[in-house]
């Protein structure tokens, strides 16, 4: 039976990885990439093309979202902006929100989506072990697949699908091993693409995750602290 269509939304981190991993399981997909203007989107591209190498997929999309940088607020955007080093006891929104990004990618997504027929996007947002961003919210993605319903053609019927919106870094880490994610060709620092710095928010995530998982990164960092 042929399988049905669905587009991943690869960042070419960790949890998009381990998404495209999940979603590979039942779907033939098409992986879409952003590029605006981040301070690691050499890296990050890389790393799409990688992983979409690993699995063989061909159908690739990659737009050119520099609007985000011009529109600016983050410190993944705006150099003049300081990428703070991971505090886990903040509740705040940190200043690596960039600015309603993911509606950004989803609308990308879902026009894509409809001329393909595909039946699902998938998006590996997370919500319980994450920075905090609001739209890493279930509720936003309920909201904007309702959204998209009205928007699109009637006969267009596409599912926005978060597999690991709900499972902490630690899980992730475990279902990426279980799928044999490549985890040795993903990227998740914030701000450099030569070696990870080990202290941003998303490099102290990340190893936190492998630590408690018992699972060495398989990536290079320039420090490795312990956050367990």
């Amino acid at each position: 039976m042929k399988k049905k269509v669905a587009i991943v939304a690869l960042s070419g981190g960790l949890d998009s990885c381990v998404t495209t991993a999940i979603a590979n399981q039942e779907y033939d997909l098409a992986l879409f990439h952003a590029n605006y203007k981040q301070r690691t989107e050499k890296r990050e591209l890389k790393s799409f093309n990688d992983i979409a190498d690993y699995y063989g997929i061909e159908k690739r999309l990659i737009i050119d979202f520099s609007h985000l940088s011009k529109i600016g607020g983050s410190s993944l955007t705006d150099r003049n902006i300081k990428v703070k080093e991971a505090d886990f006891s903040n509740q705040s929104i940190p200043n690596s929100y960039v600015p309603f990004r993911n509606a950004n990618i989803l609308s990308a997504c879902i026009s894509w989506g409809e001329v393909l027929n595909a039946s699902a996007v998938f998006m590996g947002a997370v919500h319980e072990d994450s920075s905090g961003y609001p739209d890493c919210r279930p509720e936003f993605f309920s909201a904007f697949e309702k959204m998209s319903d009205l928007g699109t053609k009637p006969e267009t019927n596409i599912k926005i699908i978060t597999p690991v919106i709900n499972l902490s870094k630690k899980e992730i880490v475990l279902k990426g091993k279980e799928l044999n994610a490549p985890f040795h060709l993903t990227w998740s620092c914030y701000q450099s693409e030569e070696e990870s710095c080990g202290i941003c928010e998303s490099c102290a995530l990340r190893l936190r995750g492998f630590q408690l998982a018992g699972i060495e990164d398989s990536i290079k960092y320039k420090t490795k602290p312990f956050y367990i």
